[in-house]
């Protein structure tokens, strides 16, 4: 079965993108899935604004946080029919020998909508079945969540779950996110789930309000009143306070801007561990030998196997991660309009994009 669908093309950086029909037809082992909503992502702000290449040269749909429904699948994929999904923003091959090895995430073979195959800003999009999300609807209403709000658990809530994992928090552990809009806010929930107390440090007196009246840091930091030695002071203070370790603080940078990876990186301390999460094209100066003499070490986080999906999704369900707050829906005919909304920080909260 084929279904004449639409998607928005991004044909070069900044100009407007253009909708184009397709026909979408699975191959062997693909779904094509009814599009309920596609989030934006700063790295689609990337691709479109900044210059950043896309694997897939252009034209190209960009969008990589999609839910939706399976409405025909390829052979061997029937078994998704009719079921609703939540592609993974980075879908792995599952069969080359880093995948085999459980480096999933650095599969050479993978394809992220938006980049390596076409994205999710359309009615409809083919993707390979093989790591799709499924969730369950029932939890879904209960929760009082549609499928397009849980269409941003592709990227913005999954990646910052791998990252808090891999980081190894736990009760008792003092975390520390630099950057807590969009993947930051849910950065600061998945922290706190996993039993740290959080800092949140931003620039933007909103985001901080969100992250402690929604998202539940315990203490928010505002860095345009702070230099480098007093923020670490107020962490640090923070952490005497609260009978927190003044060592192996966990941080996290997630506001891909260079005054942010510099701001996260001076809060080392002894046995800390740095993940970054956020993106930039700009390059700050380093003193590298930091992670040397603190003894800390910092991770790199691309992001998140799909098998860790199911979990990252309930906590959601669960109502230990909060996301109605933190997302608002729009028409996707309207994309244009949005996406220069979100580039000028006129929406702070992450907009899911519905056909």
């Amino acid at each position: 079965m084929t279904f004449a669908a639409h998607r928005w093309m991004f044909t070069a950086p900044g100009a407007p993108l253009q909708r184009a029909d397709f026909v979408a037809h699975p191959g062997a082992g693909e779904v094509v899935v009814a599009v309920a909503g596609c989030g934006v992502c700063h790295t689609d702000l990337g691709y479109y604004y900044d210059g950043v290449r896309t694997n897939q040269p252009l034209p190209l749909a960009l969008g990589h946080e999609i839910s939706g429904r399976v409405v025909t699948a390829g052979a061997g994929a029937e078994a998704w029919l009719g079921r609703a999904v939540i592609v993974p923003a980075v879908l792995p091959c599952g069969e080359c020998d880093l995948c085999r090895r459980g480096l999933t995430t650095i599969c050479r073979s993978q394809k992220m909508p938006g980049n390596d195959i076409q994205g999710g800003f359309g009615t409809h999009i083919v993707v390979p079945a093989r790591g799709l999300c499924p969730v369950d609807e029932q939890r879904l209403a209960k929760a009082g969540l549609t499928l397009a709000q849980v269409s941003i658990v592709a990227d913005a809530l999954t990646t910052p779950y791998q990252a808090v994992r891999r980081a190894g928090v736990e009760p008792g552990d003092l975390a520390v996110v630099v950057g807590a809009g969009g993947v930051g806010g849910y950065c600061v929930q998945v922290a706190r789930a996993a039993g740290a107390q959080v800092v949140a440090i931003d620039v933007d007196a909103r985001k901080l309000e969100a992250a402690t009246a929604d998202g539940g840091a315990a203490l928010a930091l505002n860095a345009r009143d702070l230099d480098a030695k007093a923020l670490k002071k107020a962490v640090a203070d923070f952490a005497r306070s609260a009978g927190l370790r003044s060592t192996e603080w966990k941080i996290f940078e997630c506001s891909g801007t260079a005054a942010g990876q510099t701001s996260a990186f001076n809060l080392l301390v002894h046995g800390a561990t740095l993940s970054v999460v956020g993106f930039t094209m700009d390059k700050v100066e380093l003193r590298l030998s930091n992670l040397m003499a603190f003894d800390a070490r910092a991770l790199g986080n691309w992001g998140c196997p799909p098998e860790y999906y199911p979990a990252a999704l309930d906590l959601v369900l669960d109502g230990a991660v909060r996301l109605a707050p933190f997302v608002e829906t729009h028409p996707l005919e309207r994309i244009n309009e949005v996406f220069h909304a979100v580039h000028a920080r006129e929406i702070t909260r992450r907009a899911v994009m519905v056909p």
